[in-house]
């Protein structure tokens, strides 16, 4: 199995919605953090070895047609480049508004060390470097808009427009299908992973 598609965007841009989208159009199972934190015994290490420089991923993502949110979005450019006929999508919303949601679900988590539930440092630990690898040694909300906005710029200018789909919830299924060359289903465009809905999947890591 190879991954068709693959989402360049950073957690907290519509990455659950967009997962369930593609799981709703047959793409599935879609790859997301949340699948790491509930596979952790497998996942957790062999995202370590990919930060370390040792990417395996027919094992990371095997048994998966697509994929979205970090981890996978810190290595987007060499997903792209792996999976060449993967088609991209960059998950996006305002730079402003990315910040309030991330400034208090992920980093107020992640952020935090005397917080870590001892059974999960070890994720949180991995989580902490691929913020690391994304970021870049930014920790401000000066700082972070500004390595958010060069993020969405470099995926633009490495992405051939023709494989290449900027996507926000707002959007809707019909651009996402029309990209995909596929029919749109029936219902509303998902809409889920609020601030609430983050933490109760936190809890989840009370379990690895």
């Amino acid at each position: 199995m190879t991954l068709k598609v693959i989402s360049a965007g950073f957690g907290r841009t519509g990455t659950m919605s967009l997962k369930l989208a593609l799981e709703q159009l047959g793409l599935g199972p879609c790859h997301h953090m949340i699948e790491v934190i509930g596979n952790g015994e497998k996942q957790v290490p062999l995202w370590n070895d990919a930060l370390a420089g040792k990417p395996d991923f027919d094992a990371i993502y095997d048994g998966y047609n697509s994929a979205v949110d970090w981890p996978s979005a810190a290595f987007w450019k060499d997903l792209a480049d792996y999976y060449p006929d993967a088609k991209i999508i960059l998950s996006s919303r305002s730079a402003e508004s990315w910040y309030g949601s991330i400034s208090e679900t992920i980093l107020a988590a992640v952020w935090a060390p005397e917080n870590w539930p001892p059974q999960a440092v070890e994720w949180f630990t991995m989580v902490s470097k691929v913020l690391e690898r994304s970021f870049d040694g930014a920790k401000t909300k000066e700082e972070l808009i500004e390595v958010f906005n060069a993020h969405e710029a470099a995926v633009k200018a490495a992405i051939p427009a023709d494989r290449l789909l900027v996507h926000s919830a707002k959007d809707g299924w019909d651009p996402l299908c029309a990209f995909l060359g596929m029919p749109v289903p029936d219902g509303d465009y998902p809409r889920t992973n609020s601030k609430e809905e983050f933490f109760q999947h936190m809890t989840k890591t009370d379990d690895l």
